[in-house]
């Protein structure tokens, strides 16, 4: 079952002036609890592709289905409730809070879903445990490593149980021992609570990893492997 379908995605930047095609019909489909990678040099596309299936750019022409839902007809608040409800993201450049606390900023997502204060505490405990940080509950982002930082951020992209991971260059800044750590935990999350991944990624580390490795050339779709078949 296709959870995210793109049917003649286009993106073209600056159409006015000098244009830049950054995706090229690009026409992907993705089933329930995937484990994929979409890899390529830069400038090839895969974080613009990302950031059209999360809902945080919009195409120029074609379709987006997330969920059976076509996000690329939504826009203000819809958008923004179906993002908060449905899709987790995890940033290259982490993104928490600075003035929270880890678990503050795990919660943050919850609070805005009007969770109440037994679930979320529940929920925080929970992923804290799962990514090792539950001694580091009261620690603000300053104090924490960049390992550290990137699973607190991966802790909150799973606050919400969301049925779909975007995870952006999420290893970049990560040693080999703190990045295969995060990756341990996303294969568990992947497994256990059948959440859809979907990475944008040139670390072998995390193209590995991947069940399945989609590549992009100039915006285009030029490979779309399953490792091992």
């Amino acid at each position: 079952m296709s959870v995210i379908k793109t049917t003649q995605l286009n993106k073209i930047y600056n159409p006015k002036k000098i244009p830049v095609h950054a995706l090229n019909d690009v026409n992907l489909e993705i089933s329930e609890g995937e484990f994929t990678a979409i890899v390529g040099p830069s400038g090839s596309g895969k974080t613009t592709l990302l950031n059209i299936i999360g809902g945080l750019d919009n195409p120029t022409s074609g379709e987006i289905h997330v969920g059976g839902e076509d996000i690329s007809k939504m826009s203000g608040n819809k958008l923004i409730d179906f993002r908060r409800n449905n899709i987790g993201f995890v940033f290259q450049s982490y993104n928490l809070i600075p003035v929270l606390t880890a678990k503050e900023n795990v919660e943050f997502i919850m609070l805005m879903q009007n969770r109440s204060g037994t679930e979320r505490a529940s929920r925080v405990a929970e992923l804290m445990d799962a990514t090792g940080l539950k001694d580091k509950l009261d620690s603000r982002p300053s104090e924490l490593s960049g390992g550290e930082q990137q699973r607190v951020a991966v802790a909150r992209a799973l606050a919400s149980k969301p049925k779909f991971i975007l995870a952006d260059e999420p290893t970049a800044n990560l040693d080999s021992k703190s990045a295969q750590n995060l990756l341990d935990i996303m294969e568990k999350m992947n497994r256990e609570e059948n959440i859809t991944f979907v990475f944008s990624t040139h670390d072998q580390r995390v193209i590995d990893r991947a069940r399945r490795v989609v590549t992009l050339e100039d915006g285009r779709i030029v490979s779309d492997i399953t490792p091992g078949n």
